[in-house]
């Protein structure tokens, strides 16, 4: 069926407002989350999502190429000025929750995106819903090493975005460190519920079965943030780009090396100034989302666990116990790890062949550093795969590739960088279904085991992840 007479393309119908998947960021990590879950809870892998990044074919070529290809793609998808006005929220709830298959859930996980809880919600057989969402937005003439006209641009687009979203906190990040060059064609906005959207409140009333959980996932990470105005809030850097906040400052070489790397200089660099003590950083959830999560199962009858991690290794770390303990409850040898990094996942390959899965959040060397320090004080594994996700920018935060193949050699007989994602890293991009790709090749240890029950699911979470801070409650 076309689209309907009088609408324009990318829109429901004629004024309805923007379809969920033009306004959610291509490749942001809530997106890949939802659609891999979603096609996990159908027995089918991630073959299809195949989303590129913009410097996938310039492997060698010299950056300021790289950065322009960069930037006529990234012109491509963002949002212009006049369509932040037209995104609705609500819409964009109802495109992640009918992502989902039809049927009864024993439950939801819902809150901030990472890597390992698309796994914990395909071994308990329930969704997993995001807090919040990603944009990007055209900045036009603007620049990579000028945060304070980065936020005066993005002080407008979230005006007119909070215009017609009230229930919004918008979080602009401007972070030249992990956005590269991008972060001076495009702003980076996230956009997190302060309520529980009306389609989440549907969703949860009639997908659920009696008595089903309910699971908040929260990143406990804080960053310096610059309160805007009011729904609007402005970072410099972010947790994920490797770096300390420090090294945000004007007189730190990091930053001189990043916008250097970034087509930038520090001549221009002025953040605005930072009064407030460090707040949730930009993946974090809204108090008030988590307020109504806790209203709407108290009068619904649904009991709510809270589970905070303070670093993502925590999380990945507790879930890859969690899976090694439950594939050897089920006769299986649960002897084969799999590294998964940023958008390289594919949950329903992971169970098909009865591996561990470990997710990077990407590939700075705080995060390799995370699982390294796991692996060795974890039992051996006979197999160790690594899928390093080539960022497309460089930083000096970011691991090498002999760092991940100190990963691969944890392995006692099987140690396999993948090459595909190792040739041109780290500036060139790899196609999300290279995760899929690689895990097909894997043999098959079929049946998958039965859902684990969320009791023993959470008892075992605690008893891995409580020493390192996870907290459950």
């Amino acid at each position: 069926m076309g689209p309907a007479r009088g609408s324009r393309p990318g829109l429901t119908a004629a004024g309805a407002g923007l379809t969920g998947d033009r306004v959610v960021a291509v490749g942001s990590t809530s997106r890949i989350l939802v659609a891999a879950v979603a096609r996990a809870l159908r027995g089918t892998d991630c073959a299809d999502l195949g989303h590129v990044g913009p410097v996938s074919r310039f492997a060698g070529t010299p950056d300021p190429i790289r950065r322009a290809a960069a930037a006529r793609t990234a012109g491509r998808v963002a949002l212009t000025a006049g369509q932040t006005a037209e995104v609705d929220a609500a819409r964009v709830a109802g495109w992640f929750v009918d992502q989902y298959p039809r049927g009864r859930y024993p439950g939801v996980l819902l809150g901030s995106p990472h890597g390992a809880a698309a796994h914990l919600a395909t071994a308990l057989g329930m969704p997993w819903l995001p807090a919040g969402f990603e944009m990007t937005a055209h900045w036009p003439r603007g620049a990579v090493d000028r945060p304070r006209a980065a936020l005066d641009h993005g002080a407008a687009l979230a005006g007119r975005l909070l215009a017609g979203n009230p229930d919004l906190h918008v979080r602009q990040v401007h972070c030249p460190a992990s956005r590269g060059s991008l972060a001076g064609v495009t702003v980076a906005l996230t956009a997190r519920w302060r309520t529980l959207p009306t389609a989440y409140r549907r969703f949860l009333s009639d997908r659920l079965v009696p008595g089903a959980p309910v699971l908040v996932l929260s990143d406990a990470r804080t960053w310096p943030v610059h309160d805007a105005a009011d729904g609007h809030s402005f970072q410099v850097g972010c947790p994920a780009s490797g770096l300390e906040p420090v090294d945000f400052h004007p007189d730190s070489p990091a930053l001189r090396q990043v916008l250097r790397s970034s087509g930038g200089d520090g001549v221009n660099w002025d953040p605005p100034e930072i009064s407030a003590p460090p707040a949730a950083a930009e993946h974090g959830v809204e108090p008030g989302l988590d307020r109504a999560v806790g209203e709407w199962t108290a009068r619904a009858g649904h009991p709510v666990r809270r589970l905070l991690f303070p670093a993502p290794g925590v999380l990945s770390a507790a879930v890859a116990d969690l899976y090694r303990r439950w594939l050897r409850a089920a006769g299986k040898t649960g002897d084969r790890l799999v590294v998964e990094c940023g958008r390289l996942l594919d949950p329903w390959q992971v169970v098909r062949a009865g591996m561990v899965p470990y997710w990077c959040e990407n590939a700075t060397r705080r995060s390799v550093e995370q699982v390294e320090w796991w692996l060795a004080g974890s039992e051996p594994f006979a197999s160790v795969d690594v899928l390093p996700e080539p960022p497309g920018v460089r930083s000096p935060a970011l691991a090498g590739l002999p760092q991940w193949l100190a990963v691969a050699g944890f392995g006692r007989r099987r140690r396999a960088l993948d090459r595909a994602t190792a040739r041109g890293y780290p500036v060139t991009s790899v196609p999300t279904r290279r995760a899929t790709e690689v895990l097909r090749a894997q043999p098959y240890d079929l049946p998958a085991p039965p859902p684990l029950a969320v009791p023993d699911a959470l008892a075992a979470l605690r008893a891995s992840g409580t020493p390192h801070g996870l907290l459950i409650c």
